[in-house]
């Protein structure tokens, strides 16, 4: 196991996540009141756990997610795999599956959950591809896919497949074929 902390691998996700968010907010720099908050805090907690999962560290960043969830709602349940480009649009009760697969670019609001079914064909975790956005309200459960450029419209419940280039609404929800679905909700950077 190593003993130093893996600066590298956490200023390299960090340093995109930034640039992302930048983007996202359409600035050049973030304000410093931003990067106090707990949407960013939780981020760059994120960021060094994940890091870290290979170094005595690991246990120390759990420990600080976890006073975070405790203070802002955002469980992550030891999840790692969340790729570059993460946004937390709101904190307040958010809810990642520690065994669900998130693809990069994903963003994420409050009071969202992403869960596992525990019976029937769908039993288990979904399984998200690059540029996701999941809104306020919405629960996706199962073993199922999510694709590549998603938008998960407010207050939606989704426990089927869901191809690229779509907007999901409703519940029941219903899948709307868009190219470029998440344009205007996610930036584009390098």
């Amino acid at each position: 196991m190593r003993l130093l902390p893996n600066i590298k691998q956490y200023k390299e996700m960090i340093d995109y996540d930034y640039r992302y968010l930048c983007a996202f907010k359409n600035k050049t720099e973030m304000p410093k009141s931003y990067l106090k908050g707990y949407e960013w805090k939780v981020t760059e907690t994120y960021r060094k756990f994940q890091a870290n999962q290979n170094t005595i560290w690991k246990k120390y960043y759990e420990r600080k997610l976890k006073k975070l969830e405790y203070k802002t709602g955002i469980n992550f349940e030891n999840n790692t795999s969340i790729g570059k480009g993460f946004i937390i649009g709101h904190w307040g009760t958010i809810v990642l599956n520690g065994k669900a697969h998130y693809g990069s670019q994903f963003f994420v609001t409050h009071n969202v959950t992403v869960g596992r079914d525990i019976r029937g064909k769908r039993k288990g975790v979904p399984t998200f591809g690059d540029r996701v956005v999941i809104r306020t309200n919405s629960t996706v459960v199962g073993n199922i896919h999510i694709g590549n450029d998603v938008l998960i419209a407010p207050n939606t419940f989704v426990n089927f497949d869901v191809p690229d280039h779509s907007v999901v609404i409703g519940n029941p929800a219903t899948i709307h074929h868009k190219d470029n679905a998440t344009q205007g909700h996610l930036p584009e950077i390098d």
